[in-house]
This record gives structure tokens, sequence and C-alpha cells, in this order.
């Protein structure tokens, strides 16, 4: 099969446009239940579709997952910067290809969604790769392109059964809260012909009650995929989804010449779900750490829309999640202070600035500026510390002995 695809707006690189979340409770003003249908079949996939996923003929990100929804592929994308064909390359645990020191033992795994997994470079450009090489030692890449934190921590607990680590960096991408209660892919992503966005793992957040509820992935075999072709199925398994509903609310008030959120990010009802489903993971993690002797870092990234805003209006959606970890005293990584700090070092616009770093994703310089800026407080972590961190060697006749 030619996997040399260019994508087609596969993901979400800042929030949806019209975004939506699986939250709690209805809606007001959602739409009638004509407008319901007509969206959930505009959605729905053929059986076709989903033979053809199933069989590796269409959808060439993916493959299925029953617990997760679904994991990467090797596959190449015209999608890098200046338009080069990237490269991606998975072992036998799933992990992207390891290079740098891969002969070595591992002792740092990393988690997270397409930030981590490093989409739109190939494989020896990611931030992994970077710290790999400056630290003498291998860095093991997990990420998942369009997964939630919840996801990445699902992930991270069957991972760490296989292949464990004591240091883990878990990333946080901007986008990942909203995903934590989604459901289904296809509320957020749509329809396309590189991923089938499938059912995923989720959270119902209940915020009257301060609780949640962690759901399974809706469709968890093979033969559940093609209840995704049932109008009716959809229906009933997503009659509450607030996502949905408030999907069709922004659709039906923007039709109407009535203002919406422009994105996802500028949703305060959906910060206020996405950003308890992503602080009680936190809270997971951490205590997955503490339990299992494991060191976590956590990394917050961003893309470029919510660097730039944050850096032009001081505007930070994510701020409860900031104090969340400030008051565990976890470590953490803040990418979107360090871009608002290296930013005052050039005379230019906020947006050209950018372009230095992103094409949509890291291109392989904003990889460089990912890895550096967590490279310190990684290597504090590392007991022995890497060899790039280690005692000083000494000097004999200028040769390092």
């Amino acid at each position: 099969m030619n996997r040399m695809l260019q994508r087609r707006e596969m993901l979400s690189l800042g929030g949806s446009v019209l975004g939506s979340a699986m939250l709690s409770g209805p809606v007001e003003g959602a739409g009638s239940e004509d407008v319901r249908a007509r969206y959930l079949r505009s959605l729905l996939p053929s059986r076709d579709d989903v033979d053809d996923w199933l069989r590796g003929h269409k959808y060439p990100f993916a493959k299925f997952d029953p617990e997760l929804g679904y994991l990467h592929i090797d596959r190449d994308f015209k999608e890098g910067i200046n338009g080069a064909v990237c490269r991606y390359r998975y072992d036998k645990l799933g992990a992207r290809q390891m290079l740098a020191y891969a002969d070595r033992p591992c002792r740092i795994n990393t988690y997270g969604n397409s930030f981590t997994s490093c989409e739109q470079v190939s494989d020896g450009e990611t931030w992994q790769e970077v710290l790999a090489r400056h630290l003498c030692e291998p860095v093991r890449n997990y990420g998942i392109g369009g997964y939630s934190v919840y996801q990445s921590f699902l992930r991270m607990v069957r991972e760490e059964r296989r292949a464990p680590a004591k240091t883990i960096v878990f990333n946080i991408f901007d986008d990942d809260h909203y995903r934590n209660i989604l459901g289904w892919q296809r509320f957020k992503f749509g329809v396309n012909n590189v991923s089938i966005n499938p059912t995923v793992p989720y959270m119902e957040v209940d915020l009257r009650k301060k609780s949640i509820k962690y759901r399974g992935n809706p469709c968890p075999d093979r033969k559940s995929l093609y209840r995704l072709t049932d109008l009716e199925w959809v229906t009933r398994t997503f009659q509450d989804n607030v996502y949905l509903a408030n999907r069709l609310r922004r659709l039906t008030d923007s039709k109407a010449g009535k203002p919406v959120p422009p994105t996802d990010y500028d949703d305060e009802t959906l910060n206020r779900y996405g950003l308890f489903a992503t602080n009680a993971i936190i809270d997971k993690v951490k205590r997955f750490g503490e339990k299992t002797g494991r060191k976590v870092l956590f990394v917050l990234s961003y893309g470029g829309y919510v660097v730039q805003q944050f850096i032009d209006t001081g505007r930070r959606f994510d701020q409860p999640m900031v104090d969340h970890l400030d008051t565990l005293k976890v470590p953490y990584v803040d990418l979107l202070t360090a871009h608002a700090a290296d930013r005052k070092q050039f005379r230019t616009s906020t947006a050209d600035y950018l372009r230095r770093f992103f094409v949509g994703h890291y291109n392989p310089l904003g990889n460089h500026f990912c890895a550096f800026a967590m490279v310190e407080p990684l290597a504090r972590m590392l007991v022995p510390k890497p060899a790039s961190h280690g005692p000083a060697p000494s000097v004999r006749g200028g040769f390092i002995k």
C-alpha cells in the first residue's frame, strides 16, 4: 500500500473552531433532534470504511487497539518542513524508533500526544532524539497523535509493565484537555482519509458533584466497530454527549449570526470540564510514580495559537492546571512561558517568531527548543547522572581520560 500521503487536517493543532467535549448534562439551545440526526449521519463511517481500516487498506495513520482505540503504524507522510516527506517507524513495543544510543538500556520513557510522538518530523528529528544525543543515552517515545491526557495515562500504565523506566516524561498538550471527554474522535476531528478517528476511552465529568466516571472504549473489539455505522446506536450511545451538544449549539448560533467562541481554548465551558479532567489525571500520574518508585517530569506543550495568544495578550486558558501542579509541588516544564521568554530576544512579530518553530507541530528547530527546555530538570532527576552531566573527566596531554 502506498503510504506517501499528504496530511488532510487530521488532527487539531489548536482547538477545534467549532469543537466540543463529552460533558455531563444537556446543553441549552443545542438544536432539534432532526439537526442532531443529520449531523451524526454525516459522521457515520460505512461498513467498507471499517473493513478497509481493519485490513490496513485505508486510514494509514493508525491501527485498531481494543483498550486505547488505536496505535500508530509505520508510514511516510509528505507533511514536514518545506514539504519534506516524514518517515515514521515503530519498534516491537509500539514506540517510535530509537536511533541515538538505541543499543543501551533505556531509563527514560515519554508519554503524550502528537507533540510527544513528534508528528511532522522524521524519526531522528524528535525532541527525544535531541535529548538522547545530549544525554548520551536513549529516550523512548510512546507518544500517539490525537491522544488525550487520559489515553496517555492508560498507555503509560500498560507500557510500564512491559518496558519499565525509572524516569517518566509525561507531556500534556494544550488540546488534550478536551480530548479527555470526547468518547468519539469524529466529534472533534471530523471525517478524513488519514485517520478513521475512532471511539476512545474517555471521562464523564460532573462538575456539580465534582466527580468523574472513567469509561472504556465504546467499541472495545473489532466487531463492535461496525456499530458506528448504525445511526440509532450512535444516537443512543452519545445521547448525553455535551461535546456533541456544544458543537451543535455553536453551529446553530454561528448560522444565526450569534457570537461563538472561535476555538475550544476560548470556550470557558469546555475549559472547566477539560481542565478538571486533566487535573484528575495529573493526580493519577503522581500517585503512579509514588507507588512504583518512578520519578515523573510533567511537560506542558502548546501549539502556535495558544503561544501567540499568551505572548500578545497574556491570556492563559489553562491556569487552573498550572495552579494544580504548583499545589502538588511536582516538577514541570512550561513551554508557554519558555517561548514567551525566548520571544523577547527577537525584533519581529510574534507570528514571524513562531514560524521559526512550527509547521503545524514543531519543526526540527522546535523539537530542539523543546528538548533543551527540559534537559536540565530531567538530568537532575537521573541517578546516576547522565554522561553529559556527570563529573568532569580528567585531562592528560590534551586527551580526555
